[in-house]
């Protein structure tokens, strides 16, 4: 023991799953549970010193962030603070009971959508007759770390400044579950199929039915690689109150089903009209974006999903998301055959607005490449009643 280095002003030694970080001038190494900085905070810092450096050389700086520094340019709207709940509280939006279907798991069937369609939000307030599986209503924030690991990394959404960090899922935890919480942050693309959470989670039967990977994805295909099936069916989303997500159109014109495991959500939605298009399109392209809330641009229905109850969005419906109670949510996303046209129109557009790979739906082009095959197979073998439900 006496061998060993020491470091910080606890004097202590150098842990492998502690997050430590250096000062710029004296070169010595710091724990950050003992000078109040976390891991996630870190890539923020441009220069830092140490408590007793800080004395002659002045405080940490840190970096120069164009979405803080021109944070004077961001509406309220997307803040999430009280002026942000009252703008959207002083809104005029459609009533979400116009367009949505008010559904029972039972009604929810294959014969459903091929008579009727999937062409506008489905909420179905009670699980029953579903055959979804979810965790009971008591699990927590804690129990998704234990499942997925504590060292996770995570993809977290500072919602002031409408940008990405990464967090562990452990610090996660800590700030989910902590009361002094000094920003509003929200997880919303934690995919767990590759873990123990997924055992615990299985999509209602209806996706399950229609969803095109399960149907056209060769089944030989490695779970590992370049070629691997995407992993978009099993979201978890960890939201605190006053959590907001832009308005946006789910990658690849996917399809959602998300059900409120906790707390409550309120959905702003637009349908995917040609028109309405047009205006999103204009609008993510827009310098001007982060000063106009879509919302006032063509009608917008408002729609709350309380807990136990599950939402299920079509294909291309424009949507933003704003979370007045800390909740936690599970979801995931599918294409289908039953509206393959706006799916291709919506990937079109993501690609015109140069959309970064990270954001595009895994495989897009290749999981349309095997759905024709799949339907030239079907048709081959004239297996009509086959493609009745796709």
């Amino acid at each position: 023991m006496s061998d060993q280095e020491l470091y910080c002003i606890c004097n202590g030694p150098y842990h492998d799953n502690e997050f430590m970080i250096q000062c710029d001038v004296c070169n010595d190494w710091f724990h950050g549970r003992c000078i109040g900085i976390e891991e996630y905070e870190a890539s923020r810092i441009d220069t830092y010193h140490c408590p007793k450096c800080s004395d002659l050389f002045g405080p940490l700086t840190c970096k120069k962030d164009f979405s803080y520094e021109n944070s004077h340019n961001l509406l309220a709207i997307q803040n999430g603070n009280v002026s942000f709940v009252k703008q959207l509280d002083d809104r005029n939006f459609s009533c979400g009971e116009e367009i949505i279907l008010n559904l029972t798991g039972a009604d929810l069937s294959p014969n459903f959508l091929e008579s009727e369609g999937f062409r506008r939000p489905i909420l179905v307030k009670n699980k029953s007759d579903l055959d979804i599986t979810v965790p009971p209503a008591t699990f927590t924030v804690a129990d998704v770390e234990r499942y997925v690991g504590s060292m996770r990394n995570l993809d977290v959404i500072d919602v002031a400044r409408q940008a990405h960090i990464n967090m562990k899922m452990r610090e996660w935890t800590e700030y989910y579950n902590s009361s002094d919480r000094k920003r509003v942050l929200n997880v919303i693309s934690l995919e767990f199929s590759d873990t123990r959470l997924s055992d615990l989670i299985e999509a209602p039967a209806i996706v399950r039915h229609i969803d095109l990977l399960k149907h056209v994805w060769p089944k030989f295909s490695s779970e590992t690689g370049p070629f691997r099936r995407p992993q978009v069916k099993k979201y978890c989303l960890m939201s605190v109150k006053a959590s907001y997500t832009d308005f946006h159109i789910d990658f690849g014109g996917s399809s959602v089903w998300y059900h409120v495991l906790k707390g409550e959500k309120v959905f702003y939605l637009i349908e995917p009209t040609p028109e309405n298009l047009i205006t999103y399109e204009q609008w993510v392209s827009s310098k001007l974006q982060n000063e106009v809330f879509l919302g006032d641009e063509m009608q917008c229905y408002k729609c709350r999903i309380r807990q136990g109850e599950t939402l299920f969005i079509p294909t291309g419906w424009i949507h933003a998301v704003y979370t007045p109670t800390d909740s936690l949510v599970f979801g995931g996303n599918f294409l289908h055959f039953l509206n393959m046209e706006l799916q291709l129109k919506v990937y079109d557009l993501e690609i015109r607005l140069n959309t970064p790979e990270k954001f595009l739906f895994p495989f897009f082009e290749t999981c349309i490449w095997y759905s024709g095959r799949y339907l030239v197979d079907l048709r081959g073998g004239d297996s009509e009643s086959n493609l009745k439900y796709h």
